[in-house]
């Protein structure tokens, strides 16, 4: 499982990885719903928490010139992302965009606690399906 956790962890950074083949192929092996399900989605959460902090850090270098948004476009962006953006956190889970979104968070400081509530539930809903699927779908290949 340690494996499982690693792979979930580093799918959820900007490095590319495919945490659901894993999950499945996790669970083909030993079909403990539970388990799986909490291991993927606490490696997962953490990674896309890493990326939050990333973001939070990145804020430091708004003052550089070669920083890549101007200070004006940088508090538009924060309004919107105050009124609109931190349900957009539930889209973590989605490919390409999940990544930059959780970055975002961090970058406009998203308080932790609802970055991490978003992005475990998000997370989580994922994890559940491809569970699912794999109980609907590849339970004649694994018994095989």
């Amino acid at each position: 499982m340690l494996s499982l956790f690693l792979v979930a962890l580093a799918s959820a950074t900007l490095l590319p990885g495919g945490s659901e083949v894993w999950l499945a192929r996790q669970w083909c092996q030993d079909p403990s719903w539970p388990g799986l399900w909490a291991v993927a989605t606490a490696g997962n959460s953490l990674g896309s928490l890493i990326n939050v902090a990333l973001g939070r850090y990145a804020r430091h270098f708004q003052a550089r010139r070669w920083f890549p948004v101007s200070p004006g476009r940088l508090a538009r962006g924060e309004r919107w992302y105050r009124r609109y953006g931190e349900w957009s956190l539930l889209l973590a889970w989605a490919p390409v965009i999940g990544d930059p979104l959780t970055v975002l968070a961090g970058i406009f400081r998203l308080a932790w606690w609802r970055a991490a509530a978003l992005i475990v539930v998000a997370k989580g809903g994922r994890y559940a399906i491809v569970l699912w699927l794999a109980e609907t779908w590849l339970a004649p290949l694994c018994r095989a």
